[in-house]
């Protein structure tokens, strides 16, 4: 009778935690209406030329003048107000940034204009 009475509590008690269980994996978060077994969006690696602005926060694509905040700006600490090639996931929901590789570019005609000085 006791084994019986054990097997049943223990029966119960199993039960109750794998519902638990289910029911937290597939909740909803409701301010932002998604459930958290959802992964975020991925972020392709992308090459984009710009320019750091001053405080090196930011960062404006010369493409199309689109403006980017960086999620990481100690990475590019010593390249502010440069204009640059940048290596970096792009979170376009975000307009955020996530620099991966900085690479200084020189100026168009600068290496030309001081290979001949006439």
């Amino acid at each position: 009778m006791k084994r019986v009475l054990l097997s049943m509590v223990a029966a119960l008690v199993a039960l109750t935690f794998s519902a638990y269980a289910q029911s937290s994996a597939g909740s909803t978060d409701q301010a932002a209406g998604t459930t958290k077994a959802e992964k975020p969006a991925k972020a392709p690696l992308k090459t984009i030329a710009g320019t750091i602005s001053d405080d090196g926060k930011s960062f404006t694509a010369d493409k199309d003048k689109a403006q980017w905040t960086i999620q990481n700006p100690d990475d590019v600490k010593g390249h502010e107000g440069h204009h640059v090639k940048l290596q970096a996931h792009v979170y376009a929901d975000k307009k955020e940034v996530h620099v991966m590789k900085v690479t200084m570019m020189g100026e168009k005609g600068k290496k030309k204009a001081a290979a001949n000085p006439s």
